[in-house]
């Protein structure tokens, strides 16, 4: 029997895809998985598998019907173990469009959080009781003020659309950025160097992993902010949190980690120059609609046999 599994999700509940399998008579079960082990009991014989954060490693694809289908909630698959996915002829796809307009609304909220300075001076308030608007320093005006955007992908373009209104100056970097009106493409060097504010889009690969570490944040702007939407990985906390203690960064917003959740001990936690949300760019109704929606379209297509829409590997229906 065509089996169909949810091994872990962050919604309210799973009607599309619970309807995907009930038009194909396959059998449906949700997990709550969080280690491999858990992993592979919930995919066994799995033709279609929606996955969150669960680890798909190559022990839980063995596990799975042949010729089955992953189908990654989100935009990256950091969690899938492509390689093996690909050497076993096991299809992978992403939903790569679902909330772009979303993290990017989220991550100029905390751009523009930052470089208005709103943290710091609630802080100050609390602490001491008042406080002048030039006791925290300088802020130039929007007009004067480079925001560095670095990937320029769906959601790199759409934060730039943002910003554009807002008048600021913005540089790019991205090995494949296609030219933009109101932008200019730059090396990361020069971007660092002349940026307020840095932006994170890019995929997390082993070239970009920890992309920001002590060597790049001496080459920031001092008193640069920065802002991760994208993928913990590309940022090494320690030289961050050291970055920010040296006063080299003056504050950073991150939603993404590594690992998730914050560890304990991190020393990101006792700075309060760093402001958190919890992997919550994504978040929206309109944008947890539309990707368990597209999801759901994409089991479909896996199911019939035909291609995929956004594979990142095999791409063809059962």
């Amino acid at each position: 029997m065509t089996r169909v599994v949810v091994t872990d999700h962050a919604f309210g509940g799973v009607a599309d895809e619970a309807a995907v399998a009930e038009r194909f008579g396959a059998e449906f079960s949700v997990h709550a998985c969080r280690s491999e082990d858990e992993t592979i009991q919930a995919v066994a014989g799995a033709d279609v598998a929606f996955v969150n954060f669960a680890p798909v490693t190559d022990a839980v694809l063995a596990a799975m019907a042949p010729g089955a289908t992953v189908i990654r909630y989100g935009i990256g698959y950091d969690n899938v173990d492509v390689a093996a996915a690909e050497a076993r002829g096991i299809s992978v796809a992403t939903v790569p469009d679902y909330g772009s307009d979303t993290v990017a609304d989220h991550t100029v909220a905390l751009l523009l959080t930052l470089l208005r300075k709103i943290p710091a001076y609630d802080r100050r308030i609390r602490e001491t009781g008042w406080c002048a608007p030039s006791d925290l320093g300088s802020i130039p005006g929007f007009a004067d003020t480079t925001v560095g955007l670095v990937g320029l992908g769906r959601i790199g373009l759409a934060v730039h659309r943002r910003l554009a209104a807002f008048g600021f100056r913005v540089l790019a970097h991205d090995p494949y950025a296609e030219p933009a009106d109101g932008l200019t493409v730059t090396d990361l060097d020069t971007l660092l160097r002349e940026s307020h504010a840095v932006s994170l889009h890019a995929p997390l690969t082993p070239r970009t992993r920890h992309l920001l570490g002590s060597a790049a944040f001496a080459r920031m702007r001092e008193g640069a902010v920065l802002v991760n939407t994208s993928r913990g990985g590309l940022v090494d906390h320690e030289a961050l949190a050291e970055a920010v203690r040296a006063g080299r960064v003056a504050a950073a917003a991150l939603d993404v980690f590594d690992p998730e959740p914050l560890a304990a001990d991190s020393p990101l936690r006792e700075l309060p120059q760093i402001l958190c949300t919890p992997h919550a760019a994504f978040y929206s109704d309109s944008s947890l609609a539309a990707l368990q929606r597209l999801a759901a379209e994409e089991a479909e297509r896996a199911l019939a046999g035909k291609p995929l829409r956004c594979p990142v590997t095999g791409g063809g229906g059962r």
